[in-house]
């Protein structure tokens, strides 16, 4: 019997269905787009609203489907449009963390200065050069925005007082930051009381949009200790490393070919 690659949801229960294929090389959940058309009323409620491709147990019935299929996928070349159509719209891409930096920094001393309440002396710190490397293909980057700094103006019968808050972006340290814009919105509320008068309090909330690149800095310590004729020593060894993303194209081919190998190899 054959067992064909299919297009499928999860049950009205939010499980997998039970007629996937349980051969050991068989595939599921591959490939989950949205089974709603945008600006289209939805053909698909939650839990099923997500398609999948997987392999089926059997042939569909020509005298009607069981719950969550959805359709069948042919020829290879068919998966591999498939497969593109997805990929286009999730904007698929290559991810390859790469080690791009790599410094240490060897503090060396007696124990006893490692041990002062109150630091004299005694340690001494080498910093080697930093190490750099680059990656394939394209620095990953992020878009964020954040409010930055508000003003709040408050005039009232006491007098004017101004009160600002602001709020640093905070990114990696090796990561760059560009595309940096501001743009302002203002706010007035004036309040009135018989008694004590007018108060006017203006709000001025800066938002700042801005791209980073996809850099993460990780440290570890490491220590070690050497005792001679009764006297220790001990150095520790601060590695920072930077680990930047880079991206490359997705290689629709290659996935295709892998899919269809198994289904080949189930149905052989």
């Amino acid at each position: 019997m054959s067992q064909p690659v299919i297009k499928y949801t999860l049950t009205k229960q939010g499980r997998q269905p039970e007629w996937l294929s349980s051969d050991s090389r068989a595939f599921k959940g591959e490939h989950g787009t949205s089974a709603n058309k945008a600006g289209k009323l939805p053909r698909f409620g939650s839990p099923q609203d997500s398609i999948y491709l997987g392999i089926g147990a059997g042939e569909p019935d020509s005298d009607g489907t069981p719950d969550g299929y959805v359709g069948t996928i042919s020829s290879k070349a068919d998966l591999e449009t498939y497969i593109r159509e997805v990929g286009y719209a999730a904007e698929y891409k290559v991810v390859t963390s790469t080690l791009t930096g790599i410094q240490t920094a060897v503090t060396t001393g007696l124990s006893t200065a490692w041990n002062q309440e109150e630091y004299s002396g005694g340690l001494s710190t080498t910093t080697s050069a930093k190490q750099t490397a680059s990656g394939v293909g394209t620095v990953a980057t992020f878009s964020g925005s954040q409010v930055t700094k508000v003003v709040v103006v408050t005039d009232g019968p006491g007098g004017i007082s101004t009160n600002t808050t602001d709020t640093p972006i905070v990114i990696d340290p090796a990561s760059t930051l560009s595309g940096v814009s501001t743009s302002d919105s203002v706010g007035i509320v004036t309040t009135s009381n018989e008694f004590s008068g007018v108060t006017t309090v203006t709000t001025t909330t800066s938002t700042t949009s801005f791209t980073y690149t996809d850099v993460r800095t990780t440290t570890s310590t490491s220590k070690s200790e050497t005792t001679t004729d009764g006297v220790t020593t001990r150095t520790d060894t601060v590695t920072t490393s930077e680990y930047t993303n880079y991206e490359t194209s997705y290689d629709y081919p290659a996935e295709a070919t892998r899919l269809w190998d198994i289904y080949e190899a189930i149905n052989s």
